[in-house]
């Protein structure tokens, strides 16, 4: 009684055997629907984050004058 609760275990365990596909394998592409896509997160986040900008700019000039006067 315990083998064949064993056999059970051991074949749910094994993974089914691989399907062959009809359709014929495709070439590497470009995907333009993906590089519009792309081009319009990185100028929508480019336009968001644009207002930020002076402000990274002065804490970048502190940064870089307390450097300079600080003895190493």
């Amino acid at each position: 009684m315990a083998d064949s609760a064993d056999d059970d275990t051991q074949d749910r365990s094994l993974l089914p055997e691989a399907l062959r596909t009809v359709t014929p394998g495709s070439r590497p592409h470009r995907d333009e629907e993906m590089d519009v896509f792309g081009w319009g997160m990185f100028l929508g986040l480019l336009v968001l984050l644009f207002p930020l900008l002076p402000f990274l700019v002065i804490v970048w000039l502190i940064s870089k004058i307390t450097d300079a006067l600080t003895p190493s």
